[in-house]
């Protein structure tokens, strides 16, 4: 069960990391067409790619196996995403073409000083015309049995020039095939001793979360788990109060927009009381990005915020560490959107579709499909009964999920109708939220077709 939920986080953080990519893209933090280097410690980093990949393999009947060689760094200055997405498309091709046997991945060091990974599985191996074609733009021969079009490999050659490095495959003497990802020095860096960020130790921590979000609960849950954090869970304002009068923590993680009872309530409320609880950390969760937004938020007696969609494990824990470790820290910088004026920022969507991969862009696609529907819905009926608090919650989800895609409009747009829910501008309201219907149904049509087109090339 323990292995299962170590699965289940390494693969909730990618696609977290992926959703705040694509947010990022659309506030204006990064420019994606170029490399973005950034400390990873490669002592977790493999571990998350053993997590993910050996549930992978057995599941197929495989066995899967991973070495470290002794003089692989500690932590590596390099382009994470790039690196995850070719370890990534050559595991899951393969575990896709080895029907019986073991896929190895091994990470070492070559006498030149590169970095070198390595997967070698037992399959058939490469055919002389497949060797051929094997970095074109679908070039796989055709009469194959196995489904796909050749985009992995495609991919993985055009991620590898983005690390700088190079990439080569050949047919094993007996069975099998290896595939060898190198990664020359002048192509990263060995980063300073104190870049390693450790993971504080919450074993003897009690943590309440508040929030309604099934998805969110479980990421976070999974990453307290990993510090060894005690948790109960809130599934919304008043639920998160109740837990309160019977129970003591150490710290809180509140989401500001929840059912029944707003996250900000829910601080005032802690703040006001006479109880210990009254000095007890909160951590507010959010996806707002505008300043007036996160002032009030501290202005309630949050002692620091973490945005959602949430940037990995690392962030996580260093937010805990400095609020239970100290005063409260500053805000952190979010910058704002793009001109909200243009519509839809397709490179975006692409971006992120492409960072996720074949197999993890249908998983996504489908949860964004389901997830834009249910709000669809739910904004519809509030708009009707003119639901405030309902109207709140649904922009809130609105604004991460529009954000992520490059829906640059709609998120806008979820922005002025949250604000305007807040202020009870019904007027305001009306006129927003037939625009915004407008956008979310285009959006929703088209992640369906985008599903279909996934699904065809698959």
């Amino acid at each position: 069960m323990r292995l299962q939920l170590e699965r289940v986080r390494a693969s909730g953080e990618i696609v977290a990391r992926l959703l705040e990519d694509g947010l990022s893209m659309m506030l204006g933090e990064d420019d994606f067409a170029a490399t973005h280097p950034a400390n990873l410690q490669m002592g977790r980093f493999l571990y998350d790619i053993e997590m993910r990949w050996s549930g992978r393999a057995s599941e197929m009947g495989l066995r899967f196996q991973m070495t470290r060689g002794p003089d692989v760094p500690e932590v590596l200055t390099l382009d994470r995403i790039a690196l995850e997405r070719v370890i990534s498309n050559i595991l899951s091709n393969a575990i896709k073409y080895t029907d019986t046997g073991t896929v190895t991945l091994d990470v070492s060091m070559s006498q030149a000083g590169a970095l070198q990974i390595a997967v070698t599985d037992q399959g058939p191996g490469f055919s002389p015309e497949a060797l051929a074609r094997l970095f074109e733009y679908k070039g796989r021969p055709d009469g194959n049995a196995k489904p796909g079009q050749g985009l992995g490999m495609h991919i993985s050659k055009h991620m590898t020039g983005r690390l700088g490095g190079s990439i080569s495959v050949e047919n094993l003497p007996r069975r099998g095939a290896r595939v060898v990802l190198e990664l020359p020095p002048d192509t990263w860096t060995i980063a300073p001793p104190d870049a390693m960020v450790e993971l504080p130790d919450l074993s003897r921590t009690s943590v309440l979360i508040a929030e309604d979000s099934s998805t969110n609960q479980a990421i976070i849950g999974h990453m307290l788990a990993r510090m060894g954090a005690r948790f109960e869970i809130a599934n919304d304002g008043i639920e998160a109060l109740r837990w309160l009068e019977r129970k003591n923590f150490d710290l809180a993680l509140i989401d500001i927009e929840m059912p029944r009872l707003m996250g900000l309530e829910v601080i005032r409320t802690v703040r006001a009381s006479n109880y210990l609880h009254s000095k007890m950390p909160i951590i507010a969760i959010t996806a707002y990005v505008l300043r007036a937004n996160r002032d009030a938020i501290y202005a309630a007696g949050a002692d620091a915020i973490l945005a959602k969609p949430f940037a990995g494990i690392e962030t996580f824990g260093l937010t805990i560490a400095k609020v239970l470790n100290g005063p409260g820290i500053s805000p952190g910088g979010m910058a704002q959107p793009k001109d909200p004026g243009v519509d839809f920022d397709r490179d975006c969507f692409d971006r992120l579709i492409e960072i996720a991969g074949p197999q993890a862009a249908m998983e996504l696609l489908a949860r964004l499909h389901n997830d834009l529907s249910n709000c669809e819905r739910n904004l519809v009926a509030a708009l009707a009964d003119r639901n405030k608090s309902a109207l709140r919650a649904e922009t809130h989800v609105l604004i991460a999920l529009a954000g992520a895609v490059g829906a640059v409009r709609l998120q806008a747009l979820a922005q002025a109708m949250n604000s305007a829910a807040h202020h009870d501008d019904q007027g305001d309201l009306s006129a927003l939220g037939g625009e915004a219907l407008t956008h979310l149904d285009r959006l929703i049509h088209f992640i369906a077709q985008e599903r279909s087109r996934q699904g065809d090339t698959a």
